[in-house]
């Protein structure tokens, strides 16, 4: 597995004053991991694809609930569910990721292709591409560098993208009676309060200008 952490992105930043960095730090994605994803799409969405490819239509952010970059990388590398995920292994062992993680101090790890799909939402994951932010917990509490990367991160995302919505995991439910919720259990959620209410309210409002769809109201 290649161990790069080269400058993968370099642009300017429409909503700070600061240019945005993403540095390429890539998870395990092996052929057990691109099995197992199109295995997931088939299994949990009824879409039979020759690859594990996506199209981006939202954005979805997230905690790691982690206290440190390593620990939190560490969750995501590898193909298969550790064994403290008992409570979602049995639906699937492909282990959950994201494609972006924000360290505490606003650092950009690209982990995957946007394009590929990554497990980090219930009944969204053949369309949303990921956001994990370091921490989250009471001890380490998302920061504000960590906002102005998501808010950056967002920017340049909706401008590569047809980007329809960005939401926080806390609100996936909310997509249930939608056209593109597509989770064939009716069982399978996992109550979610990440990245909280607040930090939403920020993204969104320095993000207003990309007119995103409103969440649907629950």
């Amino acid at each position: 597995m290649i161990r790069k952490r080269t400058v993968l992105v370099l642009l300017w930043c429409a909503s700070c004053s600061t240019p945005g960095v993403v540095i390429d730090r890539p998870i395990e994605f092996d052929e057990q991991r691109i099995e197992l994803t199109q295995e997931y799409l088939q299994q949990r969405y009824h879409l039979e694809q020759d690859s594990p490819e996506i199209v981006p239509k939202m954005i979805v952010l997230h905690w790691t609930a982690i206290p440190t970059l390593e620990k939190s990388f560490a969750a995501f590398e590898k193909s298969t569910l550790p064994d403290w995920r008992p409570d979602i292994k049995s639906v699937s062992g492909l282990n959950v990721s994201a494609h972006f993680l924000v360290d505490q101090d606003g650092t950009i790890y690209r982990l995957m292709p946007e394009t590929t799909m990554a497990r980090h939402v219930i009944g969204l994951n053949h369309c949303a591409i990921g956001i994990e932010n370091v921490g989250g917990t009471q001890e380490t509490p998302l920061t504000r560098k960590q906002l102005r990367a998501n808010v950056w991160l967002v920017d340049h995302l909706a401008e590569k993208y047809a980007i329809e919505y960005v939401i926080g995991h806390h609100e996936y439910t909310r997509f249930e009676d939608h056209p593109l919720w597509l989770e064939v259990d009716s069982t399978y959620r996992t109550k979610k309060t990440d990245p909280g209410e607040k930090f939403m309210k920020k993204v969104r409002k320095a993000t207003k200008r990309h007119n995103f769809k409103p969440v649907p109201k629950k």
